[in-house]
């Protein structure tokens, strides 16, 4: 692919004055635009900003890829910026990287996986080249920059280069896009410096590319899995030594990990038990980081589920809302009533209710499939069903209670640790071979499933749900209080990173089984960014000068505006640059607001934090007071301690 037919000079910015992530997108956006690539901006910027979301765009070396697909996108191209000052807030696999280059990807909808993955391919594969990415920043005009874009390959190996030993590997990332790429280049090009020839197949959004053929597997001296997913296929590469790793760590110890795979392994995929070895995020770390990151594997799965039964719930809602039959669309009069819509309404939101019991199957299945691979996904399945309480359904048990979160947590974790060590210890002729992972496994670890929930799970958890309820029934506010403290002080802590998603799949699996509403979750995720948008806009009439630099001030319009639409990450260049000051604030803005809208009887059952989701919210007056202070508190205790210590600074002088 010729990559500077998918941009022009007009595209190529060069000298860019940017202090946020945001501020880069929408530039590049506007010049989109402006040469007639996009139908719609704020789609674009929606799909580009979703795609923030899921994984880094940053990369090392100064580079960042945002990427985004829209069917507002007329014709696939990407535009570039050069920036004059280095970019430290933007989310990198290399959490050092700085950005400076950042190329903007554009792609319609329909060309998904076509021309969206050759584009993305072609050009991480090429900047990982030597000297391409110095090449760009050396470029004195757009048209030179264009022209360096496609030059010839400059380390690709001499035609007599002789290889004595050969490593095969497999790159995969959570989205199969970019980092499948440089990390496939990057084991590429370190074997070619150690005399060592290595071929990598990449695993990418698009499936299998470049597979690796059983004869060269089979000459291979080992093999290096570098993956954020589990591989496909592992059984071909039984008897070989192997080292498995996360999907960044090739473009920082490409040659380490070659070498590591010839001489010091972590280990043999053994024969007939190709399965056992865990996925990437549970290799190696012992059994808290293995149980851990299996845990946020589950979490990352089952929010997509959550999205879904939210917004068929919430569509239902808004629909009856011009009716005024938002608390009665549940009930059994409207699913044969006369009015065909009041029909459809009432489906949608049970609907919406049924999704939610998937909520659990899928995080339980997930967790196990992160420990033990395809062997655990039965078993995980079936626990996080009894977490959900379906056996009470199907067995008809109108009074029983499920054990929720906690039980899919124990259980899922249970069916992959057992499934795990199942597929190790049970040992077969070759001629049974296929009687493990098909009947012995399933069989053995679901009846043990089966009985843990029997006789552990449903009487430990569903008796601790019961408590809970129980208690917070009781606590006449007391305890409310508490509980909304805890769910907002967590959420507000890392603004969209792993205690937060931690906290709100808690939430989330107490507002599922009606125990507690979400009322404290979703002020939670608005209060921080709106709060220290609103200090940024303020501070000049409060203490009579700015105490924000320029960045800062502009990053607090855009915090201002994605606090509105639930986007907490806006805060996030706050966080950054002043966290002993930012992160104790934001955790009792947090508290005080949602604590107030608790005690006035703010309620919101739906994981609907932004602005368009308030209308759902029973007693809003109560929701939004709490709104105002707790991003009042932020305000002001950020205006006045950072003017505080400006004053102290200046009297130090």
């Amino acid at each position: 692919m010729q990559l500077r037919n998918m941009t022009h000079p007009n595209l190529v910015l060069f000298d860019v004055e940017a202090h946020t992530k945001e501020q880069v997108i929408k530039q590049l956006i506007s010049e989109l635009n402006k040469e007639g690539y996009l139908e719609s901006e704020q789609e674009f910027l929606k799909a580009v900003l979703e795609r923030e979301e899921i994984s880094p765009t940053g990369l090392e070396r100064g580079l960042a890829i945002p990427h985004g697909k829209s069917t507002s996108v007329k014709k696939a191209a990407f535009a570039v910026a050069r920036l004059n000052t280095p970019l430290a807030g933007w989310e990198s696999i290399d959490p050092t990287n700085q950005v400076q280059l950042v190329f903007l990807i554009a792609i319609p909808e329909s060309e998904a996986d076509s021309t969206h993955l050759k584009v993305l391919s072609t050009l991480s594969t090429n900047l990982m080249k030597d000297g391409y990415l110095e090449g760009l920043m050396a470029a004195e005009t757009p048209e030179a920059f264009m022209n360096r874009l496609d030059e010839e390959k400059v380390n690709e190996p001499a035609a007599d280069q002789t290889f004595t030993k050969t490593v095969v590997a497999v790159t995969a990332c959570a989205t199969g896009i970019a980092h499948t790429y440089m990390a496939a280049e990057a084991l590429e090009k370190a074997g070619r410096e150690l005399g060592v020839r290595v071929v990598v197949e990449k695993q990418g959004a698009s499936g299998i590319e470049d597979e690796l053929s059983a004869d060269l597997i089979k000459e291979a001296d080992a093999v290096i899995f570098a993956t954020d997913i589990s591989p496909k296929n592992k059984e071909r590469f039984a008897g070989k030594p192997y080292v498995q790793t996360r999907v960044a760590e090739p473009l920082r110890k490409g040659k380490d990990m070659v070498q590591n795979a010839l001489n010091n392994p972590d280990g043999v995929v053994e024969k007939g038990e190709a399965d056992d070895m865990s996925s990437p995020a549970s290799s190696g770390g012992g059994f808290f980081k293995d149980a851990v990151q299996a845990v946020m594997t589950g979490i990352s799965y089952m929010i997509p589920v959550i999205v879904a039964a939210g917004l068929m719930m919430g569509i239902a809602k808004l629909g009856a809302m011009p009716f005024g039959l938002v608390n009665e669309l549940g009930d059994p009069q409207y699913a044969t009533h006369s009015n065909e819509l009041f029909v459809i309404l009432h489906h949608l939101d049970k609907f919406g209710a049924l999704i939610f019991k998937f909520m659990y199957p899928i995080f339980a299945a997930f967790v196990a499939y992160s420990l033990a691979d395809r062997v655990g996904l039965v078993a995980g399945f079936i626990g996080g069903a009894f977490a959900g309480g379906l056996h009470h359904t199907f067995w008809g048990i109108e009074e029983g209670i499920p054990s929720g979160f906690l039980g899919a947590l124990f259980l899922g974790l249970a069916a992959g640790y057992i499934a795990r060590f199942l597929n190790q210890k049970i040992q077969l002729n070759k001629n049974f071979q296929a009687m493990k992972p098909m009947f012995l496994i399933p069989a053995i670890s679901v009846l043990s499933i089966f009985f843990l929930n029997f006789y552990l799970v449903d009487p430990m958890f569903g008796g601790l749900n019961v408590l809970l309820r129980n208690w917070i029934e009781s606590a006449q506010g007391t305890g409310d209080v508490v509980l909304a403290s805890i769910i907002a002080s967590a959420t507000a802590f890392d603004l969209g990173g792993p205690i937060n998603k931690a906290a709100g799949a808690i939430a989330i699996g107490l507002a599922a089984d009606e125990v507690y509403p979400l009322t404290a979750r979703v002020l939670a995720i608005v209060i921080p960014p709106i709060g220290l948008g609103l200090a940024t806009v303020i501070d000049k009439f409060v203490v009579g000068r700015r105490v924000f630099p320029a960045d800062l001030r502009v990053a607090g319009n855009t915090s201002l505006l994605l606090g509105f639409i639930a986007i907490s990450e806006g805060a996030i260049p706050f966080m950054l640059r002043n966290p002993l000051i930012t992160i104790p604030i934001n955790i009792i803005g947090a508290i005080l607001g949602a604590s107030t809208a608790v005690l006035l009887g703010a309620v919101q059952w739906l994981p609907l934090p932004a602005i368009w989701g308030w209308p759902l919210v029973e007693n809003l007056w109560a929701y939004l007071l709490g709104l105002v202070v707790g991003a009042g508190f932020i305000a002001f205790a950020n205006i006045f301690v950072r003017f505080s210590l400006e004053k102290r600074k200046e009297r130090n002088a």
